[in-house]
C-alpha cells in the first residue's frame, strides 16, 4: 500500500524495519483459520511466490490452475493469479484446518497480520489492527516472523518487483489503442507466471532477466 492511505486507520500507527519488535506471534494460531477460509480471493501471488510453491509441491503454474488451487483475477488493473477459494477457504487447507504449504507459503500469508508500506524507493512493516481475530498476541522479531532465508535479498525483489508493477498499473489506467491492455495482460501473465522457473536455480537472477526483459520490449 502506498502512502496516501490513512495508515492511524489501519494499523498502529507505526513503521517498522525487519530487525524491530511486533506483536504479530499469535501463538501457531491456536486453531484458528479464519484468514484461511476467509482471504483467498486477496492472497495474490507474486513471481517468487509461485516459484516457491512450485518447488514445494513439485508442480507447475499449469497444474496449480487445473487442479483448482490459483485463479487469476485483477490486481492494481494487472492480471495476476491469486489463491482459490474452493467453497471452504483455501485449497491447501487441510481437513483439520491447518496449512498443508507453511513452510514455503505466500508472503501474504508470511506477513499476516503485518503488511507493507511503500514510501518513494522503499517499504516499511507494518501491523494491521483489523485482521487477525487472535487478540493476545505476542512479540516476535519482524524477521523471526516472516521465516524468509536471504531476507535482504528478498526485500530488494520486492521493491522491484512493486515497482514494476506500479509503472504497469500507471499505463492501465491510460487510454490505449484497442487489443493493447489485452495483450499487456497475456504477456504479463506469459512473462512472469505461465513460463515455468528453473526451480534447480536460484529465483532471483531469473526473475531480474524477466524484469529487464519485460523493460526493453
Amino acid at each position: 500500500m502506498e502512502r496516501n492511505v490513512m495508515i492511524e486507520e489501519i494499523s498502529d500507527g507505526k513503521y517498522y524495519t525487519s530487525e524491530d519488535l511486533v506483536k504479530a506471534d499469535a501463538h501457531g494460531c491456536k486453531g484458528c483459520s479464519w484468514c484461511c477460509e476467509n482471504m483467498c480471493d486477496t492472497i495474490f501471488l507474486d513471481p517468487y511466490d509461485l516459484y516457491s510453491v512450485c518447488k514445494g509441491l513439485g508442480k507447475d503454474f499449469t497444474a496449480l490452475m487445473l487442479e483448482g488451487y490459483l485463479d487469476i483475477g485483477l490486481y492494481d488493473l494487472i492480471s495476476m493469479p491469486h489463491i482459490k477459494d474452493n467453497g471452504a477457504g483455501c485449497g491447501f487447507l487441510s481437513a483439520e484446518k491447518r496449512c498443508t504449504i507453511h513452510s514455503f507459503r505466500p508472503g501474504i500469508c508470511r506477513l499476516f497480520p503485518l503488511g507493507r508500506f511503500y514510501h518513494d524507493d522503499t517499504f516499511s512493516y507494518i501491523l494491521q489492527t483489523h485482521e487477525c481475530r487472535i487478540e493476545d498476541r505476542e512479540e516476535v522479531k519482524v524477521r523471526d516472523w516472516l521465516e524468509i532465508e536471504e531476507l535482504e535479498a528478498y526485500e530488494e525483489y520486492v521493491l522491484r518487483w512493486h515497482t514494476l508493477v506500479k509503472n504497469i498499473s500507471e499505463f492501465m489506467k491510460e487510454p490505449a489503442e484497442p487489443g493493447v491492455k489485452r495483450n499487456i495482460h497475456v504477456m504479463f501473465l506469459k512473462k512472469f507466471f505461465e513460463t515455468p522457473y528453473d526451480l534447480t536455480q536460484d529465483f532471483f537472477p531469473q526473475i531480474y532477466a524477466r524484469i529487464k526483459e519485460w523493460e526493453e520490449m
